[in-house]
């Protein structure tokens, strides 16, 4: 990634500050114009990632949290590719997950959900892109929780997703979720972006091609970082 991704604002995709059916914007919205920073060097340097500082599992979530068994839930394959906005693959990127688990529950102290933790699952995840742009991650799907935005309110399946560029400053987050969730067209969040085409790019596909028989079902996530196609980064809204 370069400097490049923070051009390119379409407004006609990104949600609005203030949405109202969304009750945090309320109070997170912005009351002054935006004022874009200049960086300083702590934030313009690096990172460098090689493969030899991650762990042989740290992309399988399915065992690198093993305590005295596997963790309980769906079995799935997240994969997919890190492109720029010409479909060129971009290798030894840091591609970061972590969600909540078959209960939907995070394993986080700030989390008070009555559902159960899960022992033998931690719920994070990373890996370095390959030549090509691949990246993969075997997990457990996530399951839905309710947050307090509402009397009734229910957060689709999902998992957070983050990119690291060149730059310390060029960390991009966004959220995956997964094709025919019943729940995804009633989230706040979600239907704070005003494009339709970008809500799609949200959403992971089935691929039954790439699913392992017996074992896990595959959903393919393609991260593009900008451009007419890019996918909606929460943190870098002004980048898309």
């Amino acid at each position: 990634m370069t400097e490049n991704v923070l051009s390119g604002w379409n407004r006609k995709i990104q949600p609005p500050a203030y949405t109202p059916d969304y009750k945090s914007s309320r109070a997170r919205s912005p009351r002054q114009p935006l004022i874009k920073p200049n960086f300083r060097t702590s934030e313009t340097d690096g990172p460098v990632f090689f493969q030899g500082d991650l762990g042989p599992n740290d992309n399988n979530l399915l065992c690198n949290f093993y305590h005295d068994g596997d963790p309980i839930g769906e079995r799935i394959l997240v994969f997919g590719r890190v492109l720029d906005e010409n479909g060129k693959s971009v290798p030894g990127t840091l591609v970061e997950i972590w969600q909540a688990n078959a209960a939907g529950r995070y394993r986080h102290l700030s989390d008070d959900y009555l559902a159960p933790l899960d022992p033998n699952f931690g719920g994070c995840g990373r890996t370095l892109t390959d030549e090509d742009g691949n990246y993969s991650f075997k997990t457990i799907r996530p399951g839905p929780y309710p947050w307090p935005n509402g009397d009734n309110s229910w957060r689709p399946a999902h998992i957070h997703i983050s990119v690291f560029g060149g730059e310390f400053a060029q960390r991009l987050v966004s959220q995956i979720y997964f094709e025919g969730d019943p729940l995804i067209p009633l989230c706040p969040i979600i239907n704070s972006v005003p494009d339709r085409p970008a809500i799609n790019r949200l959403v992971a596909k089935l691929d039954m091609d790439a699913s392992t028989p017996f074992d896990c079902l595959a959903y393919r996530f393609d991260v593009v970082l900008r451009g007419p196609a890019s996918t909606l980064f929460e943190n870098r809204l002004e980048g898309n």
